[in-house]
């Protein structure tokens, strides 16, 4: 098989657990750094490029300290939920404008309890907004989902099915932070947050981070026996007529979404389509959010979850493993971690080896997608090209 000087491949995973965490982030991050060098056989001295994701107060690039001072280029970024996605696109064309070979991504955080409830001005809003209570995120999240519901004809007990789904498979995964199964009964029936959304169908801000080592071209099969090649990351922004966190308003005209967006350039860039996916990774901050998601990627048609979920596509043995690690709803989001961790996901089960349950039939095509504030999206379509 050929390999284009100019191909990506990521030939390095490791992740620590999700949940809560006394000691401070960059423990986390140092962690998951040393465990994807070893993955693939490196040392930090080894990395030509380096590029850090948080959300939170520290500075990723000073985890050099760390790791060691080998004078390399390490960028920071920060990108809200999309940061960890944003980071391995920066990785990416890092080692492609720089004419380097290998590079090292990791995204991470150790947040607070309870839920985002930032401040007003840092989005370009007044102090009215916080007032009202929609810098809460849970508020955002119920009311398009409520709509969303009520326009495609989808009932709530949806919501149940993907939650249920989500701690189902997060019981056999050992990184996940919630493995205790809950039925679409319990879900249904717990605490209601945000009508239309429970206590099951959140997810929580937690700790937890996330490394990948990447290769450029041939150099990869020197480095991994199965290299996964990132076929395409794709990043974009909210246009009008788009209803996002922190701006839920409508403008005249067509519906628009960075999601949609987003997937449709990372499947165009890809030289792929939806129905292509094999095992997918979305954004579900809620249970709703996936509902949505599924619709906005092209993953299926608007109105047609209820039924998926129903006819068990989304199961390990499905059409369509979705969120193979239990998702945000089981894992919690440590913001600057997520997006890779759900390349993380992908990315084993494309090896063959997924640390929690194994897609049958050797998957070879995968896909994730991140959304957040203040209307962001990446998605990334991964491929398992096999053994050279």
């Amino acid at each position: 098989m050929s390999v284009n000087a100019n191909d990506i491949f990521i030939v390095g995973a490791a992740r620590t657990e999700f949940g809560r965490f006394d000691g401070e982030d960059n423990e986390l991050a140092e962690t998951a750094v040393r465990g994807a060098l070893a993955d693939c056989g490196l040392v930090w001295s080894d990395i030509e490029f380096a590029v850090g994701g948080t959300n939170g107060e520290t500075k990723p690039d000073n985890l050099v300290s760390r790791l060691g001072l080998t004078g390399l280029p390490f960028v920071t970024v920060k990108n809200g939920c999309a940061t960890g996605a944003v980071a391995l696109m920066t990785a990416r064309n890092g080692l492609i404008a720089e004419d380097l070979n290998v590079a090292c991504v990791v995204g991470y955080d150790n947040h607070a309890r309870g839920a985002f409830n930032v401040s007003p001005a840092r989005y370009g809003l007044g102090d009215w907004y916080g007032a009202t209570g929609m810098m809460v995120t849970t508020s955002y999240f119920a009311l398009k989902i409520a709509r969303y519901l009520h326009e495609h004809g989808i009932s709530q007990r949806t919501l149940g099915y993907a939650s249920a789904k989500a701690f189902d498979y997060a019981q056999e995964h050992p990184y996940a932070w919630r493995r205790k199964p809950v039925s679409v009964d319990e879900a249904m029936d717990a605490d209601m947050i945000n009508d239309p959304l429970t206590r099951f169908m959140f997810c929580a801000p937690d700790a937890g981070a996330v490394s990948l080592v990447l290769a450029r071209g041939s150099k990869a099969y020197d480095l991994c026996e199965t290299p996964i090649r990132l076929a395409s990351v794709a990043l974009r922004g909210r246009r009008p007529g788009s209803f996002e966190v922190f701006s839920p308003w409508l403008s005249p005209g067509d519906r628009t979404s960075p999601s949609i967006d987003a997937a449709k350039a990372a499947f165009d860039l890809a030289g792929m389509t939806p129905a292509d996916v094999q095992v997918a990774q979305l954004q579900d901050t809620d249970s709703g959010a996936e509902v949505i998601h599924l619709g906005e990627t092209g993953l299926l048609a608007h109105g047609e979850q209820e039924a998926a979920y129903r006819n068990g596509e989304f199961e390990i043995d499905g059409r369509l493993p979705l969120n193979t690690d239990g998702g945000l709803l089981a894992n919690g989001e440590p913001v600057g971690a997520s997006g890779l961790r759900q390349v993380h996901e992908i990315v084993r089960q494309l090896q063959g080896r997924a640390d929690g349950k194994q897609v049958p039939g050797a998957p070879r095509i995968g896909f994730t997608h991140v959304y957040g504030a203040p209307g962001i999206s990446a998605c990334t379509v991964l491929i398992s090209e096999g053994a050279q």
